[in-house]
C-alpha cells in the first residue's frame, strides 16, 4: 500500500483530543495552494461514470489535504466535457491557458481525449488519463503530457474475444458506433475473435446519436448470431438491447465497458439486462490493493452516487499526479518529467509503470454479467456456477 495512503489512514484515525494536543503544540504554517484539474463527462448520458470519476478525485485531494505531511493544500478544478469532442477541447482549453493549473487527469470518452491530447502538449499541462481506452491516446503520438493508469481497449477485446468463444459461443454480429471508440474495439474485437476461431456474420455501424436500429436489427435477426457484440457507450447500448427484445432476437448481449455503469440498469430494468457480458480492465474494487481502504473512504465522505466502474483509476491518477507535485513542487515540466519515469509506484489499483508512451500496463481483464440488477463478477455469478442459463443457449 502507498506509503502515504497508510500514513493518511493513521492520520485520519486520531481521536479529537489528541489532534487538539497537537494543534497546541506548534503554530500551523500556511502552505501553498496547488490547483489540479479533473476532465470528465459531468452530464449527458454517462455522467454516472464522470460524476464518479470526479468524486474519487476529490477524494483523493480531501485525503492529501488532511495529511499534515503534505508540502502543499490542493484544490480541484473540475471542468464537464459533456463526452463531446468539441466541448472537450474547449474546456481542455480554459483549463491548460489557467497556468495555475499544475495538472489534470482527464477524460472517459476517448473521441474526447483524442480530440485534446494536442492541446495539453500545446501548453506543456500533464494530463493523466482515467478512463479513455482507445490505444491511440498514448501511442498514437509522442506526447511526454499524456499519460495513463488504466489500460486500453486492445488487452480487453483480447479477453472478452477468447472469454466468448471459450463459453460455447460460435457466431457474432457487430454493431459499433462510427467514433474512434466504437471503430477501435470492432477493429481489435474482430481481429482476436477470428483468431480464437469465433465467426462474424454481420457488422454494422451506427452513429451515436442514431435512435432507431430496426434496419441493422432486422438483418441481424435473418442472421441468427449467437452473439450480439456492441461497441458504444451506455445510452446507445441501452437502445439497442430495447429494440433488440422488441424484433425478438434472442442472442447473448455483450458490451464494452463503455456499458459498465449503474445507468444500464436504470435505462433497461434488471430483467431486460439480465445476461449482458462486459470487459474491464483491472479487478472489482473491493478487490484491488487498495480497495477497501479507497471503499471505505469514499462512503465516510458522504458522495450521493458511486464510483462507478472506473473511479479507483480516477483516485489513482490523481493521487498520483499528487505524488508528483510533493516531489518536485508546482511546475508543469518538472511534474511531467516526473511522470515520464514512474516505475512501479505503489496505488491503491496496483503498481504503476508507465512506458515510453505513458500507457501503463494493466494486463489483468475482469469479466462481469448482469444478474437481478447488478454487474456481477463472472466468477461469482450463478450463471459461471451452472444455477442459470447462459443467455442465447
Amino acid at each position: 500500500m502507498h506509503s502515504n495512503i497508510l500514513r493518511l489512514a493513521q492520520t485520519l484515525s486520531f481521536t479529537a483530543a489528541t489532534a487538539a494536543l497537537l494543534s497546541l503544540s506548534a503554530p500551523a504554517m500556511a502552505k501553498d495552494t496547488v490547483e489540479l484539474g479533473f476532465v470528465g463527462p459531468l452530464t449527458g448520458g454517462v455522467s454516472s461514470v464522470g460524476v464518479g470519476g470526479r468524486n474519487s478525485a476529490d477524494l483523493a485531494i480531501a485525503l492529501r489535504n488532511a495529511d499534515p505531511d503534505a508540502k502543499y493544500t490542493y484544490e480541484l478544478e473540475a471542468l464537464d466535457d459533456e463526452c463531446k469532442p468539441n466541448v472537450g477541447v474547449q474546456v481542455a482549453t480554459k483549463l491548460a491557458a489557467n497556468r495555475k493549473v499544475i495538472g489534470t487527469i482527464a477524460h472517459y470518452c476517448s473521441a474526447v481525449a483524442m480530440g485534446t491530447v494536442d492541446i495539453y502538449h500545446k501548453f506543456g499541462l500533464p494530463a493523466i488519463v482515467w478512463g479513455a481506452v482507445l490505444p491511440d491516446i498514448t501511442y498514437g503520438n509522442d506526447y511526454p503530457e499524456i499519460s495513463r493508469v488504466n489500460g486500453t481497449m486492445i488487452n480487453q477485446n483480447e479477453a472478452a474475444a477468447k472469454f466468448m468463444v471459450d463459453h460455447g459461443y460460435k457466431t457474432f454480429a457487430i454493431i459499433h458506433d462510427t467514433t474512434d471508440y466504437g471503430k477501435g474495439h470492432n477493429e481489435y474485437f474482430s481481429k482476436f475473435l477470428q483468431e480464437d476461431g469465433g465467426e462474424i456474420v454481420g457488422t454494422f455501424g451506427v452513429t451515436s446519436d442514431q435512435q432507431d436500429f430496426t434496419a441493422e436489427l432486422t438483418q441481424i435477426k435473418q442472421l441468427n448470431p449467437d452473439v450480439v457484440y456492441f461497441a458504444g457507450l451506455t445510452p446507445l447500448g441501452v437502445r439497442v438491447r430495447q429494440q433488440m427484445d422488441k424484433l425478438g432476437i434472442d442472442a447473448a448481449f455483450e458490451g464494452v465497458s463503455g456499458i459498465k455503469s449503474d445507468a444500464y440498469f436504470d435505462g433497461l430494468g434488471p430483467e431486460l439486462a439480465e445476461g449482458t457480458f462486459t470487459f474491464l480492465e483491472g479487478a472489482p474494487a473491493e478487490k484491488l490493493p487498495g480497495g477497501a481502504y479507497f471503499l471505505s473512504e469514499y462512503e465516510k465522505a458522504g458522495y450521493d452516487s458511486a464510483p462507478e466502474a472506473y473511479g479507483p483509476f480516477a483516485f489513482a491518477a490523481m493521487d498520483l499526479l499528487i505524488d508528483a507535485v510533493e516531489a518536485v513542487g508546482p511546475d508543469r515540466k518538472k511534474v511531467t518529467e516526473y511522470l515520464t519515469k514512474v516505475s512501479d509506484h505503489d496505488s491503491i489499483t496496483g503498481p504503476i509503470t508507465f512506458d515510453d508512451h505513458g500507457q501503463n500496463t494493466v494486463a489483468l481483464i475482469t469479466a462481469y454479467v448482469a444478474q437481478d440488477g447488478k454487474w456481477v463478477l463472472w466468477d461469482d455469478s450463478e450463471y459461471a456456477m451452472g444455477a442459470r442459463t447462459l443467455p442465447g443457449q
